[in-house]
């Protein structure tokens, strides 16, 4: 690649075009920029602040400009402007699995259930014990569990657990750097046992990242890229939330013992859901104590008998939950595509209810603003305005895009240009951006008064706590700028510039990746069973937490990792992070989109 002290136009389009992007589109200010401005290499100092647009300055700007502060992508600042502008009119790029993947990752699968099912078979038969066989019902009791029904965790989960529910020891918890305490199994991994100084820890051997916790434990060292830190309150905890949480603690239970419909609602309560209202420009809001638990309750609430829930296909498993807890009818159209919506609504409302052909009363549509999963956002102008054309009403989750993305954090709607008073039910979670727990529902008054009434989350539910409550509100405080900083705004531009710079390396490196620009999720395809575990294990003896996601949380042939990146990282994390992907990518034959064995 060439310094971007020497890019030129047509050199910055066939880099764009490599990465799957559209040139045609580039604003011509960045064009302008490119032409006409030097920027400096990376050891050439700070880029210059470059002149204000017309309309709100990119978060590149926004950094490079702030006095007193060096940008730390000056070298690469007008790749990233390129990418993160382009990105928005364009599709993500869609990765196909190759011919040798899908071989191998079918032929994986076959070889793993059939010896399962054999030494099953044989167990069973020769009386031969096994560490991974059904346990036993006591006395006259039948079996809890049946051989085939936990087949999965037996014969495929257990033998890779040491790559998943890892323990953290201290060092930020949730933050970019944290101690992952380390484990060892002696039966196979169906058990795993916390490793400690003095005990017989089998197999393990010291790595250069590992050290002894103080209670004994033995810990590693680890860059963080699996938590959902979006904004680094986990790192800088200390300096901007510690003393509005600890006194909250001193006035206030840590929890209520009580759901929100009784004695579980605090002055917090209230001043949370107002400056959730106002932060989102709706008329109110409910908050409740986790966010699964507030679309699975609150959607039985929105739709019922003779309504119909129309969900995109790759919609969250809560929202799923919340779908079939309702008596609506269900229909799914393909992912993030409008025109498949308009043909399911078209259909539907020509063809009325089953049976009775009786028009719906009402059509719900259900979307994301970021998919976990997939690390794209949501065509909500498109989607909104097809649901405008037909009168449906639109129910967007914005667990992963509330804090996240927008010019000032208030996600998915003011990044794509849209009015919250277009979206009737905006539901978002505190456990992302926030530092926090717990979800909310925010809309007219007159559907959060209805679901205080009839919501089981608010029913039934402990409330959220106090103490988080008083989390969240200073989180907001600061995104805000109420703290009297600029600390929220640094935290909003650091998120994107982080984001697509470690996407636009992870493209670099060839591997596949799914996703846009500006988000903060970046998943990379595996697709191969024996590369879940791996690569995980290889990234975590490199001193790397990464989340690692097969069957069935994605489809069979679609198993992926999946790097979530925080605000709190530093470019030195993610090079260093980068680097270490890099060994593993080429150890485990990653490479897909250069050549199709990896």
């Amino acid at each position: 690649m060439p310094p971007l002290s020497s890019l030129t136009v047509p050199a910055l389009k066939a880099q764009l075009s490599s990465l799957g992007l559209p040139t045609a589109g580039l604003k011509a200010s960045l064009v302008a920029r490119l032409e006409s401005a030097s920027v400096p290499s990376s050891d050439a100092g700070p880029a210059a602040p470059l002149p204000r647009r017309a309309r709100s300055p990119s978060p590149g700007l926004r950094r490079a400009c702030s006095p007193g502060r060096a940008d730390p992508y000056a070298d690469v600042r007008v790749r990233l402007d390129a990418l993160s502008s382009a990105s928005p009119r364009t599709r993500p790029p869609e990765h196909q699995i190759t011919w040798f993947a899908a071989l191998t990752t079918y032929l994986g699968y076959a070889v793993l259930i059939v010896f399962g099912h054999l030494r099953d078979f044989f167990g069973l038969t020769l009386s031969l014990g096994s560490r991974y066989e059904v346990s036993k019902g006591g006395g006259h009791r039948s079996p809890l569990l049946k051989s085939w029904e936990n087949f999965y965790t037996r014969r495929l989960y257990h033998r890779i657990q040491d790559c998943f529910n890892r323990p953290v020891g201290g060092g930020g918890g949730a933050g970019c750097r944290m101690k992952v305490i380390e484990r060892v199994s002696y039966d196979g991994n169906k058990t795993m046992s916390v490793a400690c100084e003095g005990k017989d820890l089998g197999n393990f051997e010291f790595g250069p990242h590992n050290e002894t916790h103080a209670g004994g434990n033995v810990v590693r060292q680890c860059v963080n890229l699996g938590s959902y830190n979006y904004l680094g309150f986990a790192d800088d905890w200390n300096e901007t939330c510690r003393g509005d949480v600890l006194g909250a603690v001193e006035r206030h239970p840590v929890s209520c013992a009580s759901s929100r419909a009784e004695a579980g609602t605090t002055p917090l309560h209230s001043a949370l859901e107002e400056r959730v209202a106002s932060f989102l420009g709706k008329e109110a809001a409910l908050v409740l104590n986790m966010g699964f638990n507030t679309n699975a309750t609150a959607i039985p609430c929105v739709a019922g008998k003779g309504d119909l829930l129309i969900s995109d296909a790759l919609n969250h498993t809560s929202i799923v939950a919340g779908a079939r807890a309702s008596k609506a009818l269900i229909r799914v159209f393909r992912h993030n595509d409008e025109r498949d919506l308009e043909a399911v609504l078209r259909e539907a409302i020509v063809m009325g209810q089953p049976r009775t052909r009786r028009p719906w009363n009402k059509i719900v549509v259900c979307v994301e603003g970021i998919y976990s999963m997939e690390g794209e956002y949501c065509n909500l102008k498109a989607i909104v305005a097809v649901c405008k054309k037909y009168k449906a009403f639109i129910y967007l989750d914005e667990a992963h895009s509330i804090g996240a993305m927008g010019a000032t954090g208030r996600g998915v709607c003011e990044y794509a240009g849209v009015s919250t008073s277009d979206v009737h039910v905006l539901m978002g979670t505190f456990t992302k951006s926030f530092g926090g727990m717990g979800g909310y529902i925010a809309a007219d008054k007159s559907v959060i008064d209805y679901l205080r009434t009839k919501c089981a989350g608010s029913l039934y539910h402990n409330s959220l706590s106090p103490v988080v409550c008083q989390q969240v509100i200073t989180a907001f405080k600061v995104i805000q700028g109420e703290d009297g900083t600029d600390a929220g705004q640094r935290k909003i531009t650091a998120l994107r510039d982080n984001s697509n710079y470690l996407r636009m390396r992870l493209t670099e490196l060839g591997l596949h990746v799914l996703g846009n620009y500006d988000s903060p999720i970046m998943p990379v395809m595996l697709y191969n069973p024996t590369k879940i575990a791996a690569f995980s294990r290889e990234c975590y003896k490199r001193g790397l937490a990464v989340v690692v996601v097969g069957f069935p949380a994605v489809p069979i042939l679609m198993s992926r990792a999946r790097f979530c990146v925080s605000a709190g990282h530093t470019r030195e994390d993610l090079d260093e992070a980068v680097a270490k992907i890099e060994e593993v990518a080429d150890l485990l034959k990653l490479r897909y989109a250069r050549s199709a064995f990896g």
